[in-house]
């Protein structure tokens, strides 16, 4: 497999510090803001994020976890026992702004699938979304773009991008990956 990094440790926490700062800018009354991240990436992302508004003198928006499986388009086509994780929203997501977190966004599916969930749960005012890497709106599918993101890199139909963080036992870094030949 080829690898070629395009976010190291210090580029991602920048990019995170970054999405924090715009964050609070366009939502000037940051107590009705809940960040909510899609498990596993978006989960971990959240979390930082949550670390990087605390450092902005503003109040702290909660933090939920948000588990698709059940949700996902495909999710039949996973295996004959998909792996479905928990979802856990501690707050009523009526009436908020819900700042949707996740790793990469690509067709737009997961984040579609991430909204029908959340509509299990009560009736946003808003949800906008917080992406790190973003693979560019030649590869989507669905009419989905984020209102934070990290950067973006427009990659080929063979290749993917992969987020690799410290909360899963990497040492913090995004990279483009292609299949090569065997």
């Amino acid at each position: 497999m080829k690898k070629k990094v395009i976010l190291e440790e210090k580029d991602i926490s920048e990019h995170i510090n970054e999405m924090a700062r715009k964050i609070v800018e366009k939502n000037e009354f940051m107590e009705d803001v809940v960040l909510v991240g899609i498990r596993t990436g978006g989960a971990f992302l959240a979390n930082r994020l949550q670390e990087a508004i605390s450092c902005l003198n503003v109040p702290v928006p909660p933090i939920g976890v948000l588990d698709i499986t059940m949700y996902r388009d495909d999710w039949t086509r996973i295996g004959p026992t998909p792996l479905v994780g928990k979802t856990e929203l501690p707050f009523s997501i009526d009436d908020m702004t819900i700042i949707l977190v996740d790793d990469v966004l690509f067709t737009g599916r997961t984040v579609r699938a991430a909204m029908d969930a959340l509509m299990d749960y009560g009736r946003p005012k808003k949800i906008e979304l917080a992406i790190l890497v973003d693979r560019g709106d030649g590869s989507r599918e669905l009419p989905i773009m984020a209102n934070y993101v990290g950067g973006v890199w427009d990659t080929a139909v063979d290749e993917t991008i992969n987020v690799y963080l410290k909360e899963k036992g990497f040492g913090d870094h995004a990279a483009i990956e292609e299949k090569t030949a065997a």
